[in-house]
């Protein structure tokens, strides 16, 4: 829980989970690390809004998915989590382990930006 306490709930999604998910097309995911990370590689269809420029209210629409963000390894998905729950944003649920958890589950990832 990254130590948001009681302030939110948040939802970890392990990437299997997400995967199934994405192919599905029931979710949409906004990577939260910066430019130079994301172009490493990223999630195929992830939105970058890295956590330095966050917006809550800036999020793109998730047209009936479920909007789950996803860092390197969890911690500033987390924080930007935060900002949702205090903008009262209604997005709840992050990639458990961020990217490090997907390649760790040998999941798919595409470079450039």
């Amino acid at each position: 829980m990254f130590g948001l306490g009681n302030r939110s709930r948040i939802n970890e999604l392990e990437p299997r989970a997400l995967k199934a998910m994405l192919d599905a097309g029931t979710a949409l995911v906004v990577d939260v690390r910066e430019p130079a990370e994301f172009a490493t590689g990223h999630i195929v269809g992830a939105v970058n809004m890295p956590l330095s420029r966050f917006d809550p209210t800036s999020l793109p629409s998730a047209d009936g998915k479920v909007l789950i963000l996803n860092c390197a390894g969890g911690r500033r998905s987390a924080t930007a989590l935060g900002q949702c729950a205090a903008a009262r944003v209604a997005v709840d649920t992050h990639l458990c382990g961020g990217i490090a958890a997907w390649k760790a589950a040998n999941l798919p990832l595409v470079t450039g930006a």
